[in-house]
């Protein structure tokens, strides 16, 4: 199977606070060199002899695969969370039952983000099937998660995401961020999931 690029989800020149240049690089440097890295890493499975390979190429592969294809998802929804738009009622009354209202869940999503400041990582809002919930979770190495919980919002705290713009400023590039949220675009997503 090959993997393409899909187009990017938000407008670059209407990101208030980040600048167009920094958003085209990563989506096409960074989401681009994942999806190019995901496409050799597939060929070279598929052309790999599973019966006489050695167990740290398989495993060098396969973990490399799950990096590679998570950091293309993540990416994909890190650029469909940017664009500001509002809340759904029904998004706004889970964030409410799970965080004690919108204030409470931006305050622990954006301090969870200028945690990571200087540092490298995802912060993400997931929706978890398991305690049909809503939770804010951290991701390093594109492969953390929750088991079972699907994330509809993705906050990239990898330095390629905010030094051409911000540099060590990690914490300007969260609130810039926090200003752009695609609400609509989660609210959609959390509706899909939870069947609405």
């Amino acid at each position: 199977m090959s993997y393409e690029m899909k187009p990017l989800a938000c407008d670059p020149k209407s990101i208030n606070g980040m600048s167009e240049k920094i958003i085209v690089s990563h989506y096409e440097n960074n989401y681009g060199g994942a999806v190019k890295r995901l496409n050799a890493i597939t060929q070279k499975l598929a052309e790999l002899d599973w019966a006489s390979a050695p167990v740290f190429v398989v495993n060098g592969l396969k973990r490399e695969e799950l990096v590679a294809s998570n950091s293309m998802i993540l990416h994909e929804l890190f650029f469909d969370s940017l664009g500001a738009s509002a809340a759904s009622a029904d998004f706004q009354a889970q964030i409410e039952k799970d965080f004690g209202g919108m204030d409470k869940w931006a305050a622990q999503f954006s301090a969870m983000g200028k945690a990571q400041g200087g540092g490298s990582g995802w912060v993400l809002l997931a929706w978890s099937r398991r305690d049909n919930k809503l939770i804010n979770t951290w991701a390093a190495d594109h492969t953390c998660n929750l088991a079972g919980a699907t994330p509809i919002l993705a906050l990239d705290m990898y330095e390629h995401s905010y030094h051409m713009d911000f540099g060590a400023a990690a914490a300007k590039y969260v609130d810039a961020f926090m200003n752009n949220l695609n609400l609509a675009a989660a609210s959609a997503k959390l509706a899909h999931l939870k069947g609405r």
